[in-house]
């Protein structure tokens, strides 16, 4: 059974209140629009535009931002066309290198991008070196764009202690992904989790709390702890996003099964409202940002 056949069988029981944004989708073809190098990470199933419009519609969320996919660096057709579809409500999040120039972020922006991201993954080839790196926050930080930071912790001493330093000499702000890639498994309490803390406590540092069945095995519950002690610390700089459609994860998941863990990572209504709509609309200079 696909990972759509179960989403049909199961509605989620959590209902998003209005203006709710999905931080997190990518988009897939269709076949023809984009075409992925064969030694790529991964090689995605279609999953296009109107698959992620359908998901949004199902769940009612009413804003998403398309995060461009490691495996598909230089495959924007699909992403720009998903955001051109609804760009008062929908945004970007680009995979940049050192050689791209200043003209081509700016076209970037006009077509409602707002981030860059990097992966410290090794099977996207590891963390970027220093000069990419600087060189990428120099285009961008002057547009108020954000980075975003894909991180993990499956080697003693991951990419959070390991570039702490860095992170927390950036100036501009920055996001980092599925909950700091933490091992859900050994709990609050372990350097890694301090790590995502501290930054946390950083003014310019935003976390995705999301991404829970990247972190913990199913039924994902251990993600719960970790969650909400980063939403204790930064309430006002977590974001949330399904993932959709799941693409290179752990174990099969669901959307409904990641919505339905919203409620458990902050109970409070008004919490839930922060981090659906208020810290998104903010973050992405949605219309009726607060």
């Amino acid at each position: 059974m696909s990972v759509r056949e179960m989403e049909a069988m199961k509605a989620a029981t959590f209902h998003f209140p209005k203006g709710s944004c999905d931080t997190h989708c990518h988009v897939f073809g269709p076949s023809g629009m984009t075409h992925y190098p064969p030694d790529g990470p991964y090689q995605p199933a279609d999953s296009p535009k109107d698959a992620m419009a359908a998901m949004l519609r199902r769940l009612g969320i009413d804003r998403v931002v398309v995060v461009q996919a490691n495996g598909q660096p230089s495959e924007y057709a699909s992403a720009r066309d998903a955001i051109a579809a609804d760009p008062i409500n929908r945004r970007g999040v680009a995979v940049i290198d050192g050689t791209y120039t200043r003209e081509q972020v700016l076209e970037f922006h006009a077509q409602g991008f707002r981030g860059a991201r990097f992966s410290y993954l090794a099977v996207t080839g590891g963390a970027p070196d220093a000069e990419t790196f600087h060189r990428v926050v120099d285009l961008i930080e002057p547009l108020g764009w954000h980075l975003v930071l894909l991180v993990k912790h499956n080697v003693p001493g991951g990419d959070l202690l390991s570039h702490a330093k860095e992170f927390n000499a950036l100036t501009l702000p920055f996001v980092i992904d599925h909950l700091g890639g933490v091992n859900a498994s050994l709990g609050v309490d372990q350097p890694a989790v301090e790590c995502l803390l501290e930054l946390a406590r950083k003014p310019n540092c935003w976390i995705k709390v999301a991404g829970g069945n990247r972190n913990a095995q199913p039924p994902y519950e251990e993600s719960i702890p970790i969650a909400q002690a980063i939403l204790s610390v930064a309430p006002g700089r977590c974001i949330w996003g399904t993932d959709f459609p799941n693409p290179y994860v752990p174990y099969p998941v669901t959307t409904e099964q990641m919505v339905d863990l919203i409620p458990r990572y902050a109970p409070d209504p008004e919490l839930q409202r922060r981090l659906l709509v208020t810290n998104p609309a903010r973050l992405y200079s949605f219309a009726d940002a607060e």
